[in-house]
């Protein structure tokens, strides 16, 4: 060894990571966030919706002509419970998704341990506790946001409708539910997302990123005839409802069952209902060899495809459901009223329908976000296959051209289906219910029934939304694409 070599400064060795640090790694992990974000969403809007009805009661209760009104006290707890049980159960599918796909994407080093002793129950109550720590962290994140935001919209509503007087107290105990219902969710669709931890051999040790192919998928009989049970029982008791309710407003309760299991079915057979809806969408992308690509990786891994489009699928539903329930309402009426529904309760139903949108809409947000999330993993676990088609010749404008084509596949059928369901849906609800009600007291008691009164201009906003949710969402994993090095990427 020459005297240079031995004078020349050691090289600096990289500082060991504590043992707290080295516990929350994973949080640093592409999808981590983004549950984090959901979970902070869901909880947010759940304290402002809390805190919202809690004002607004605590207004009604100061006003001296309806302030013992105890319906409108239930009415307003009723519509919280639903908004806020909605905004979970779109996160819990959308967290459920995510870990799905973090598990694909942990196949070789899950195989890994599994290789060296490791049980496949120990890696999946690792990433069930992953999961309880995505949620407390969103949940925390949410309660303080979704505080300092009620907060605000009451110091505003106070100064602008003049009621500073009205006694209410912001920082209440029940502002935890909504916070404990979000880490629990999020705890519970973690451990449903990984799940296929328990099917994962040490073999696969020498793979990468394994997603069931449409061949398997095809035969998990008891899941694919459990899905169709449910959603023939479903759309059977939808319709019954809808043929009860022109007898007896009770029907509202066989419909709003059958909605239920009916949306259930088609969660569970996503598999099996989304190939054919993409193989449709990608005729409408031509033959180019961009566009046979990206329609063939959709459908080449359809858990992959359901995965990221049952969450947009959900949000165009209730979005689309609640536009149409109220025009369907409007129409209903106005059939039992003879002709003609009076301008003060069209204005009411407008308003009406006008704030349930945009309390609606955080569940689309939601489900953008789990898009966004989930095309960006697919992106980082298929770095082989986009370096082997670099390699191949193909271009970085074609890979990000076939990115974004994939995307719009998923969004197009996801919005499609979303909105054929949100028609069917928001029709059946008041059809059910108001069928045999007449408008007019005094009128006799016949069955009142009226066609699906769909709103042309919600439907525009619903489609330019997704439209722009498709570039949005394929910005950073088109970026992400294109920085592939076919060398390295071969090399994984």
């Amino acid at each position: 060894m020459t005297a240079a070599a031995l004078e020349a400064p050691a090289a600096p060795q990289p500082r060991p990571l504590s043992s707290a640090s080295a516990r929350l790694s994973w949080l640093r992990e592409r999808g981590m966030g983004a549950s984090v974000l959901v979970a902070a969403i869901s909880t947010a809007f759940g304290v402002v919706l809390i805190s919202a009805t809690a004002f607004i009661g605590a207004m009604l209760s100061a006003d001296p002509y309806i302030g013992n009104s105890g319906t409108l006290g239930f009415v307003l707890s009723f519509m919280t419970v639903l908004l806020v049980g909605v905004a979970v159960y779109v996160a819990s599918i959308v967290t459920a998704n995510t870990f799905a796909t973090v598990v694909a994407g942990r196949t070789h080093r899950i195989a890994l341990l599994r290789l060296i002793g490791a049980s496949a129950r120990s890696q999946r109550s690792e990433i069930a506790r992953q999961g309880l720590g995505v949620g407390v962290i969103g949940a925390f994140l949410g309660l303080v946001g979704g505080t300092a935001l009620a907060a605000g919209g009451v110091w505003l509503a106070g100064r602008m409708l003049g009621l500073d007087d009205v006694p209410f107290t912001l920082v209440r105990a029940d502002l935890l539910l909504p916070a404990a219902i979000v880490a629990l969710t999020t705890w519970a669709a973690a451990w449903a997302g990984s799940r296929r931890v328990l099917t994962v051999t040490p073999l696969q040790a020498l793979g990468g990123s394994v997603e069931a192919s449409h061949e398997s998928v095809s035969r998990r009989s008891g899941r694919n005839i459990t899905a169709l049970v449910l959603f023939i029982i479903g759309g059977a008791l939808l319709a019954l409802g809808v043929l009860a309710g022109l007898v007896s407003p009770l029907g509202v309760v066989i419909a709003f069952v059958g909605g239920i299991l009916s949306f259930t079915g088609l969660a569970l057979g996503a598999t099996l209902v989304m190939p054919p809806v993409l193989r449709l969408v990608g005729r409408l992308f031509g033959r180019s060899a961009t566009a046979r690509l990206a329609a063939e990786n959709a459908l080449r891994y359809p858990e992959r495809s359901s995965r990221m489009a049952i969450g947009v699928v959900m949000g165009v539903t209730l979005v689309t459901m609640f536009a149409v329930a109220i025009e369907s309402t409007k129409a209903v009426m106005t059939a039992s009223a003879g002709g003609e529904l009076p301008s003060e309760l069209g204005a009411v139903l407008d308003s009406f329908a006008a704030i349930m949108m945009g309390l609606v809409a955080v569940s689309a947000v939601i489900a953008g976000v789990g898009l966004v999330n989930l095309l960006t993993l697919g992106v980082v676990q298929r770095r082989r296959e986009l370096g082997l088609l670099r390699a191949l010749g193909v271009s970085n404008g074609q890979v990000r051209r076939m990115v974004l084509l994939e995307a719009a596949h998923i969004t197009i059928a996801a919005t499609a289906s979303g909105l054929v369901l949100g028609v069917v849906y928001g029709w059946a609800g008041p059809q059910s219910l108001l069928g045999s009600v007449p408008t007019n007291p005094d009128a006799p008691v016949t069955g009142t029934f009226v066609w699906p009164a769909v709103p042309l201009w919600p439907v525009v906003a619903i489609v330019v939304a997704t439209a722009v949710l498709t570039l949005v969402a394929a910005v950073v994993p088109t970026r992400l694409a294109t920085r592939v090095a076919p060398v390295e990427a071969l090399a994984e």
